[in-house]
Order: C-alpha cells, then structure tokens, then sequence
C-alpha cells in the first residue's frame, strides 16, 4: 500500500508536472512565434523605409527624412548687360567731356573779359596805402592763415595742368582708402568696389573698384606711375579728353577681365585703378615711342617708350595664358590696348565728331543767342561754341 501511495503520488506528480509543462510549452512556443512574427514584421519596414527614401529622394521634404543635398547649380554667367553698361559709359564719358570742353571756354573767355573791365575801373582808384592799411588791420592769426594760402596757391600754380587734373584723382583714391579701414563699411566695399563677374552687381563696380585700393602701397604704385605721365597725357589730349579716357578706360579694362574671367572658370574679385593707368601710359608710349624713360630706383637704367610699351603688354600676355593670379593680367592688357587704340583711331572716331553735339548743347542753352559765340562775338557758319581741337 505504501508502496502503491508512493506510486500513485509520483504518477499524479507526473500528470501535474505535465499537465503544468504542457500550456508553458505552447505558451513559450506561442510568444516565440509572435516574437519572430514582430521580427519579420520589423524588416518589412525596413525595406519600406528604404522604398520610401528611395522613391522620396528628389523630395526630401515631403518624406520628412532628410535627404543627401542636392549639387549646386552652376550660374551661367551673362555678359550682357556689363557689355551694354561699357559701351553706354563710354559714350556718356566722352559725351561729357565734350559739353565740360564747350563749359571751361566758355567761362574762361567771360572771365578774362570780366576781368579785362575790371581792371580798367580799379586802375587808378586804390594804391599801395590803402593795401597796407588793410594788412594793419588783420590779426597775427589772420596774416598767418593769408600766408599759407598763399603758399599753397603758389604751389598749385606751380602745377601743370596734368599734375591738377590727377590731384582729384589721387584724393578720391585716398578717400576710397580710408573706407576700406572701416569695419562697419566692409560689406559695402566689397559689393560695391571690387569687380566679380559671379557677383550680383556688376556694372556699378566696374566704375567704381577704379577708385579703389586695399593696399596702401599699391594705391601708391597706380597713383605714381598716373602722377607722372599725368603732364604727357594732357598735353596730348587735354583735361577734359584725359578725364574721359582715362574713366573709359577703367570700365573697359573690366569689362575684358569679366571676358576672361568668364572664359577661363577662374572667378574672383578685382580692383585697383591699373587698367586705366595702363592705359594712359600706353596712350604716351604709342604717341611718343622715342621718348625716353626710366626708373625710379635705378635712374642710370633707360629705354625708349617704345620698348617699356612692347615689355609691358608681353609681360601681361604670359601672366594671362599662363595663369597668373597676383595680378588682374587680363585688365592690365585690355587698358593698354584701348590706350594704344584710342591714340591710333579713337581720337578720329570719337573726338573729332563730337561737333554736333557741342553745337546741340549751345543751342539748348542759348536758344536766343543764334550764332553768336559764348564770348559774345558773331560766330561764323550759324556759331557752335568755341571749337578747340
């Protein structure tokens, strides 16, 4: 009996265990299966993501995943409008200088008949005493500042008219110069004066980064190399004339610079006044090829015009097909080549023709004069101002 309740105990201890075992079993394989059932599930949206990011790409935004940034697109540079801002610059600058001509004779013919009357009324009236009275009365700070202007009078009139003519020019420069050493003005300089074909605004800077300088020895570099071809480029052409060219040819310049610029890939600013300075020196190189020049640094070395001209635009011939980057090569070369071309053919096809334009503005601003001249004389052939060449 004890053996058989012994029996009977591990049987039901057995049918318990088992009984027990069974739903463990079928529940440990039931969540397995759910467990591999989530696994499986989980790839599906896996492959579902890579489907939809996939088939989102061109629109990231859309799939709310970011995406891989599209390439940049490459601006196809337009040349148009800076090539249609030089060509109108040009004539405006000319046009310009030719009415400025007209003005500044006009006023210098009715200032030496001003002055003419004047001294016939003053001769006679006042002598020495009444001059020396005056300087008696003045104080110490008064005859101080009379002395110094005249001081610097006499030096001005020491100037040719060249050298007078650059002086503006040099302080534009220097004005120019101190802006670039302003913090609050470093976007503005760098928009507005210097040349970038890629930049948005082309046109306005091609006129002004002329003026501009970073660099205080390269402002100097320009503005010596201008000082002294100033008194041959004048005597030549004249103030009016040189202005004009002189400004021409600074857009110009530019303008080949956006030209090669554009054709080589190599897009990066420019500025500096070296395109118009080049071609004023090329303008007296070309017209007076037998003068003689030197350096400063080494005054026993010289050469001929010619000869600096012809080392000059070789030396910047190579700098551009070689692909040299330490100076705007391409501007360089364009502003001699206008210098030399306006000397050659320009004088003759711009200058010379300017006459119905003068003789436009004499009668818009004489419309009852007729033909007399602006110094009040009676002019011959209908009158058109005076006509200096």
């Amino acid at each position: 009996m004890a053996w058989r309740g012994c029996a009977m105990k591990w049987i039901k201890t057995e049918l318990v265990g088992s009984h027990n075992t069974a739903p463990r079993s079928s529940r440990l394989s039931f969540y397995n299966q759910q467990r591999c059932g989530f696994r499986r599930e989980a790839k599906r949206p896996d492959t579902k993501k890579g489907n939809v990011s996939q088939e989102t790409t061109p629109s990231p935004h859309e799939a709310g995943t970011p995406g891989p940034p599209p390439p940049p697109k490459v601006r196809r540079l337009n040349l148009f409008r800076p090539l249609m801002f030089t060509v109108g610059f040009t004539g405006c600058s000319f046009g310009a200088a030719a009415i400025l001509q007209y003005e500044t004779l006009k006023s210098r013919v009715q200032t030496a008949k001003d002055e003419k009357d004047s001294e016939k009324l003053l001769q006679g009236s006042q002598d020495t005493a009444h001059w020396h009275d005056w300087w008696n009365q003045l104080s110490g700070v008064q005859r101080q500042l009379i002395l110094l202007m005249s001081m610097v009078d006499d030096v001005w009139s020491s100037l040719t008219e060249g050298q007078k003519t650059v002086t503006g020019i040099i302080a534009v420069n220097a004005v120019v110069l101190c802006l670039w050493r302003m913090p609050s003005m470093q976007r503005s300089m760098i928009k507005y004066f210097t040349s970038n074909p890629a930049s948005k605004t082309r046109c306005l800077p091609m006129v002004l980064s002329s003026f501009s300088h970073y660099s205080f020895i390269h402002m100097v570099a320009n503005m010596y190399v201008l000082w002294t071809f100033s008194s041959g480029i004048v005597s030549l052409l004249g103030r009016e004339q040189f202005l004009a060219v002189y400004l021409s040819a600074g857009v110009i310049s530019t303008m080949v610079s956006y030209m090669c610029k554009t054709a080589s890939g190599r897009l990066y600013p420019s500025l500096g006044a070296s395109g118009a300075v080049m071609a004023v020196v090329a303008a007296v190189c070309a017209k007076v090829p037998e003068a003689k020049l030197g350096i400063i640094f080494l005054p026993m070395v010289t050469f001929t015009a010619g000869n600096a001209l012809k080392a000059l635009m070789a030396f910047d011939a190579a700098g551009l097909f070689l692909g040299w980057r330490f100076l705007d090569h391409a501007a360089h070369l364009g502003g001699a080549l206008f210098g030399v071309w306006y000397v050659a053919y320009g004088y003759k096809l711009i200058w010379r023709k300017r006459e119905p334009l003068v003789k436009m503005w004499h009668d818009m601003r004489s419309p009852g004069a007729g033909g007399s001249r602006p110094g009040g004389g009676p002019g011959v052939g209908g009158g058109g101002g005076p006509r200096p060449q």
